[in-house]
């Protein structure tokens, strides 16, 4: 096997891939992708477990426990994301991607830009919960149903970066 890595795939062929997942998930679960419900299936069982008192009578843990699933694994968004940690080691792996390494520019420190991930990746958390779906969720499940709320929320996304891009640029030279 050679030490070089395999190029990117297509962008349009993973674009059609996605967008076959989606409708597959669609015909054969009875909706679409999303991430953030899977954390919080998670989260509701921890809390079942540790404080069930508390989880019955709080709303949000109830509503993830209304079915009697106590386990997670039982939610299938758990096992999607389940799911899309073992593709992307595979996918690492077959295409010679497989490294130890913080991918970052010349202008931040390795331990900069963990805390920067790390601090970005909470906000997309909150984020998620407040807009009541992630990205995954609300820019393809909700962009395929043709969801107003979700199609605002791609469009403010995009603007968002474009608008972000010089700020973070100089981190990345």
């Amino acid at each position: 096997m050679s030490n070089k890595a395999a190029p990117y795939a297509s962008p349009y062929l993973a674009g059609v891939g996605i967008g076959v997942v989606l409708l597959l998930a669609f015909v054969l679960m009875g909706r679409g992708l999303g991430a953030s419900g899977a954390f919080s299936s998670v989260v509701a069982a921890a809390v079942n477990t540790t404080a069930p008192t508390h989880a019955a009578g709080n709303a949000f843990y109830a509503g993830y426990l209304s079915d009697g699933a106590t386990n997670p694994l039982k939610d299938w968004l758990v096992l999607e994301i389940i799911g899309v940690l073992i593709g992307g080691l595979a996918s690492g792996l077959l295409a010679g991607r497989m490294r130890w390494t913080t991918e970052r520019g010349i202008g931040i420190t390795d331990r900069r830009r963990l805390v920067n991930a790390f601090v970005g990746g909470t906000a997309m958390g909150v984020g998620a919960k407040l807009a009541r779906g992630c990205t995954s969720g609300l820019g393809l499940t909700g962009g395929a149903t043709l969801s107003v709320g979700s199609w605002l929320f791609i469009i403010a996304a995009f603007v968002g970066a474009y608008a972000a891009a010089p700020l973070v640029r100089r981190a990345w030279r």
